[in-house]
């Protein structure tokens, strides 16, 4: 069976566990230990290299840029105390009708 969309969802969770309990072993806890400023930092270079890889790169590539870019503004959302709940309703807010 393929992942659907719900697998972000449930990878949000697992940076949630890996936030809070902040094993070294933890690429994701190590990350956020190393603070705010690098995993937006993370967050800019993978956004960089999903616009390279649309431009120039296979769509494997591209699929495998976002899916980099999707984990890192996990964490950067996670960090900061938001979700892509937040960010969903914040959407769907901008394109409700008047």
């Amino acid at each position: 069976m393929k992942p659907d969309i719900r697998f972000i969802a449930e990878l949000e969770t697992i940076v949630r566990a890996r936030l809070e309990t902040g094993s070294d072993e933890s690429y994701t806890a190590r990350l956020a230990a190393a603070g705010t400023r690098r995993i937006a930092q993370k967050v800019g270079e993978e956004a960089v290299e999903v616009a390279l890889a649309a431009t120039s790169g296979s769509r494997q590539e591209t699929i495998d840029e976002a899916a980099d870019l999707v984990y890192h503004l996990i964490v950067l959302l996670s960090q900061r105390d938001l979700s892509l709940e937040d960010v969903a309703q914040r959407l769907a807010a901008r394109h409700a009708p008047d």
